[in-house]
């Protein structure tokens, strides 16, 4: 009968049970090129989510902007429709320019960005038998966002009879 000799080495720091001499366990690392492509692949994240952040803030400005622009007009529009036939034919009853600011951080009035307006009154577009009973009543808002000029306007016609025969 053969005898067999096996040499088993028992190390406790590495667990390394093996027949064969014992070596050291191999120690897990990355290498400079892991390393970069791993940065590299970080750097294009942090970037695209910056660009979705600085997108969506000014997606939502833009939209308050023009909100309070439409809030203006309407307001506006909406208190001439209430003034008297003789007043809106009057030229210097109704005031041409006006200004209107806006500061979504604030409440104070005097800040942040200035709406500055127009107030037109023209004959009616069209030629009807009643034209001379209606006019064109058009609202024109110019503002600044960044270097971007912005332009919103209402138009409407005003009737003779109008609304403010209803209010009195």
């Amino acid at each position: 009968m053969k005898t067999m000799t096996v040499i088993i080495c028992v190390e406790m720091n590495t667990g390394c049970f093996t027949s064969q001499s014992c070596r050291p366990a191999a120690r897990a690392a990355f290498t400079l090129v892991e390393m970069m492509v791993a940065m590299a692949i970080i750097g294009v994240v942090v970037v695209g989510l910056y660009g979705g952040i600085t997108s969506g803030i000014s997606s939502v400005r833009m939209a308050r902007e023009n909100l309070r622009a439409t809030q203006i007009l309407v307001e506006k529009t909406e208190a001439i429709r209430l003034y008297r036939w003789d007043q809106i034919t009057n030229s210097s009853f109704l005031p041409t320019n006006f200004l209107a600011n806006y500061d979504a951080t604030t409440t104070n009035t005097a800040s942040g960005i200035v709406y500055s307006g127009t107030v037109s009154v023209a004959a009616a577009p069209f030629s009807a038998s009643y034209s001379n009973d209606l006019r064109l009543l058009t609202v024109q808002l110019n503002w600044t966002t960044g270097k971007l000029a912005r332009k919103r306007q209402l138009s409407t016609c005003v009737c003779r009879t109008g609304l403010q025969n209803y209010v009195y």
